[in-house]
């Protein structure tokens, strides 16, 4: 199985973030080193089946009364597999603002061919809103696949403000 490391990924330059349409950020860069991350205990993540078995949507909410920022990137592991799902498109780490009771969403793609002899199986799949969480873990069957999900190559899609855009995001992804 290749699950490579969320550090390998390529670097993007800053540059992109100027470039994304304003509906993308919910705060400006300069606002979030201000902000304090979310601690996990402040954040609700939730994972759902899609109709697609390879498919995974995961949303994030900020429960508490005050802004902080979690990983632009959802921190996704595969029950016992080394590595994360990687960013697509590939980028580094940085923060992205949740308001209070704001919720974003990203999608998760955790196979391109569910048949691929390579793929391996686990029993459950973890995110973390920031790589030093721990996460949330949620079991095959809650995600659509009570035999195990399987796994080769993982992406995940960025936080987005809608659903609709972490959607359209993977499929841009290929």
């Amino acid at each position: 199985m290749r699950v490579r490391s969320v550090l390998a990924a390529s670097a993007v330059t800053t540059s992109l973030a100027l470039l994304l349409p304003a509906t993308l950020a919910v705060a400006a860069p300069q606002d979030a080193r201000a902000t304090p991350t979310c601690r996990e205990a402040g954040v609700k993540v939730k994972a759902t089946k899609t109709d697609q078995r390879t498919i995974v949507r995961i949303t994030v909410e900020n429960t508490t009364r005050r802004t902080c920022v979690v990983d632009h990137v959802p921190t996704v592991t595969f029950g016992n597999l080394d590595g994360a799902a990687q960013p697509v498109p590939a980028t580094t780490s940085r923060p992205y603002t949740l308001r209070a009771g704001a919720k974003a969403h990203a999608k998760v793609r955790t196979v391109e061919r569910p048949g691929d002899p390579s793929a391996r199986t686990v029993r459950t799949v973890s995110v973390a809103t920031d790589p030093g969480h721990r996460g949330t873990s949620f079991g095959a069957g809650a995600l659509g696949s009570p035999n195990g999900v399987k796994v080769y190559e993982p992406v995940t899609t960025w936080w987005h403000a809608t659903q609709a855009l972490a959607d359209r995001a993977l499929r841009r992804a290929g």
